[in-house]
């Protein structure tokens, strides 16, 4: 019977008990077995899997009868493997012992430990050395370079000569890396992480750095795509598996702040097992800002397992006094956020730095320290505080297939200031923002690849020629009175409580064409669009329709549509004020929102006759955010029109907010995403510097709303909505969704399809539902659906 270590064989053992499908029973003690575990520690990628970070596991919830697997919630958080995950072999102990390769180590198989071990002993000597594990690291031999189109884990046969970081191969690693974008080279992305499951889904690089005691120690940045394990990359470079080494990892949070204030943190961390001292994580972290420069400012050390928390604190008046930054678990997850990616994809234009009240162009890449409320069509956006993400700024940038984000200190960025005046390129992703200067050729080339080719008639039936209320209209009727008043009126028909849906009235299309064809403001328009002027500067254009708009709202109506705009206004009680809400033929469409481009007015009691309210909705059709949009779209203008959605204004309400079918920021499975704020400080038009409640509300467990940030606008924090609130929004979500997936065609768990609602909590604690309209997915979004 061939020998091993006692330190190799309780190595052996802990692993068994790891992946056994059955808890066997062994007189070896547990503790005893963490500490052979640690003695060969050079085994990393043999290691526990580390403990999960960065927010709660969700199971799997179902609709429609189809099972949708959780995903973690927070910051580098963990998640499932998907559809095309790669199981990677097991380790090469393990596969010893797992004599009949059930994937489960049997207690007979146990017992025959001693002997299955014996069949790695290659040479025979009654020893285990790092060759011979190295030879069954490989995998099957498939030699180095690994899995071939999968990227590879490396392997192969070992060398024996040692080379120094200077000599590698860039396909195995480098000596130094000079910025981020050759970061991104040499690093890996994904979920082929073997072992070292918390680096699923994050951008990750490892690294080693041989004799670090030394006074000269040497730091290897490994090829991470092609060597995923550091046991691989060793037998490349010719290091020894153990002796004096420490192997980590370096990994990029892009979303948190840097220690520099920056946005973007990397942290450096090593195994479980693993606790250096001080002096160790100082030589550690100064290595690697030497030879990355870039990480200086923006790097900081995350300490993993009890071991290692145990060492910071007993260093901890060592650190204080040092420019080594500690993470810990609950820094990483509840740290401040420098980046977030409210709409990802590229485009190209010329970077302006903005004031809130400047006309930004549609070639324009903005860059506000405040977020306006009203933007018309832009090339990009770049913001210095953090956006609400259903605001609608960003539901345009959505629409608009622009990218958008919050950097933090954006406008002191240097990155970014010495671009401003110049035309860029802009791209925003989940792992960061990337912009750069580019040419005259390449922005033209981007829009006039952007614009639709044909012309677009949107659809406008002049039909109907009554005010109707709600519940005489149908989904069908959008062509004649517009998507909005018609959804809204479709829901009177889902048997919410009564008050849920405001009861009201549309004023259809057909009204506003008589309006203009009796003041003869469309062949007013017609001259004025084909006016040189008008056409080719923009300052002249927004001139030219204010000029519109007022004409418009002074404009004369006929008296049978005075008269009925009267009676109108008599059917609601005496005092009412009454919310005009533009309801046209292209806004709230599936692939087209709309959102924030035309105007809503509240009539007062004291203002008159209604039909001044009414003017100003038929004006905003020719605001300029909206004239641009069309104008991109080529949408027929004189085809456009303008219904108006009548009802009873919401005044003193305890909150407002916007929820979505699905979680279309976080991408977790199985929950609604809602934005919540208190009283009239309306998400969708936020006041300067107003962050809204962002929860997270389980399709079935109606218990089940975790709040992901909390309103700046509540005291200490608190819950916005009350349980039964939750409750009653949980529901109706849930039938608007199944609801409007039919009537437009759609399945229940259709990833490409959500539903996006505006409500309300009124005065009298009444949960109301103002709005409902198809979401629009960006290309990020379709990509993880389909991946999903």
């Amino acid at each position: 019977m061939r020998q091993v270590s006692a330190a190799l064989f309780g190595l052996t053992m802990f692993v068994a008990l790891i992946v056994s499908a059955s808890m066997v029973q062994s007189h070896t003690n547990s503790a005893n077995l963490l500490d052979a575990a640690s003695d060969l520690s050079s085994l990393d990628d043999l290691d526990e899997p580390s403990q999960q970070r960065g927010g709660q596991q969700r199971g799997g919830q179902q609709r429609g009868g189809q099972q949708r697997g959780g995903q973690q919630r927070g910051f580098g958080g963990q998640r499932g493997r998907g559809r095309g995950g790669f199981a990677p072999p097991p380790p090469p102990l393990v596969a010893a012992l797992d004599s009949d390769k059930d994937g489960e180590i049997s207690a007979e198989e146990l017992k025959n430990a001693s002997e299955a071990l014996a069949t790695l002993d290659k040479n025979k000597d009654g020893e285990l050395d790092d060759t011979e594990l190295a030879a069954e690291a490989t995998f099957g031999g498939f030699g180095r370079g690994g899995f071939g189109g999968f990227g590879g884990f490396g392997g192969g046969g070992r060398n024996t000569v040692r080379i120094s970081p200077e000599e590698l191969e860039f396909s195995d690693g480098a000596a130094m890396i000079a910025d981020h974008a050759a970061f991104q080279d040499l690093s890996y992305k994904g979920e082929e992480v073997l072992i070292d499951t918390f680096l699923t889904d994050l951008e990750f690089l490892k690294f080693t750095i041989d004799a670090a005691s030394s006074d000269e120690p040497q730091l290897y940045f490994i090829n991470t795509n092609t060597h995923r394990a550091h046991m691989m990359f060793g037998n490349v470079a010719g290091l020894s598996m153990g002796g004096d080494q420490m192997k980590g990892v370096l990994v990029y949070r892009p979303m948190l702040v840097s220690p520099s204030g920056n946005p973007g943190l990397y942290t450096f961390e090593f195994e479980p097992f693993d606790a250096y001292s001080f002096e160790m994580i100082k030589i550690c972290q100064d290595l690697l800002v030497d030879k990355a420069p870039f990480l200086g400012g923006n790097i900081g050390y995350y300490p993993r397992g009890g071991g290692a928390l145990a060492q910071v604190e007993n260093d901890k008046d060592k650190y204080d006094g040092a420019d080594v930054v500690v993470y810990r678990d609950e820094d990483l997850t509840n740290a401040d956020v420098g980046y977030l990616p409210l709409n990802p994809g590229k485009s190209f234009g010329r970077l302006r730095l903005m004031e809130i009240d400047e006309m930004p162009g549609p070639r324009d890449i903005v860059l506000y320290e405040t977020l306006p409320n009203e933007l018309s069509r832009v090339a990009g956006i770049i913001t210095s505080v953090r956006q609400t993400p259903l605001s609608h700024v960003n539901l345009r940038a959505i629409q608009d297939k622009v990218p958008n984000a919050f950097v933090a200190n954006a406008v002191e960025n240097e990155r970014i200031r010495a671009l401003i005046g110049k035309n860029v390129a802009y791209g925003v992703t989940s792992d960061g923002f990337e912009i750069r200067e580019a040419s005259t050729d390449e922005v033209d080339a981007h829009f006039a690849n952007l614009r639709p080719k044909l012309p677009q008639v949107p659809q406008r039936d002049l039909q109907n020629k009554d005010i109707l209320p709600l519940e005489q209209l149908k989904f069908e009727s959008s062509s004649s009175v517009g998507v909005k008043a018609a959804n809204l009126a479709t829901m009177h028909t889902f048997g919410f409580p009564k008050g849920t849906v405001p009861d009201g009235y549309a004023i259809p299309f057909y009204y506003y064409d008589e309006f203009m064809k009796h003041n003869g403001f469309y062949s007013f328009i017609d001259e004025l669009l084909r006016n040189p002027e008008f056409q080719k500067d923009q300052d002249a254009r927004k001139e030219q329709l204010k000029t519109v708009r007022s004409l418009i709202k002074k404009g004369k109506m006929p008296e049978w549509m005075m008269s009925d705009l009267a009676a109108l206004h008599q059917s609601f009680p005496a005092g009412t004020s009454i919310r005009c809400r533009s309801s046209t033929n292209n806004e709230d469409l599936p692939g087209y929102s709309g959102a924030g481009l035309y105007d809503s007015y509240t009539h007062h009691p004291d203002e008159g006759h209604f039909s001044k309210s009414v003017k100003q909705v038929f004006a905003s059709l020719w605001n300029l955010r909206a004239f641009e949009e069309r104008e991109f779209y080529r949408v027929d203008h004189f085809s456009s029109a303008m219904g108006v959605l009548v009802h009873r204004n919401f005044r003193g309400e305890i909150a407002n907010g916007v929820a979505v079918t699905e979680d279309i920021f976080y991408q977790t499975q199985g929950n609604y995403y809602v934005n919540t704020q208190v009283g009239e400080d309306l998400v969708t038009n936020p006041e300067e510097e107003s962050v809204p409640e962002e929860a997270l509300v389980d399709w079935w467990d109606k218990e089940d709303y975790q709040i992901m940030r909390a309103s700046n606008r509540s005291g200490q924090g608190e819950q916005l909505l009350s349980k039964s609130h939750v409750q009653q929004l949980s529901d109706h979500l849930a039938m608007i969704h199944a609801r409007f997936a039919r009537l437009y065609g759609k399945t229940l768990d259709d990833p490409r399809f959500a539903m996006e609602i505006e409500f309300k909590v009124t005065k009298e604690g009444q949960l109301a539902i103002k709005q409902a309209r198809p979401w629009v997915f960006t290309e990020a979004n379709s990509v993880q659906e389909e991946q999903r």
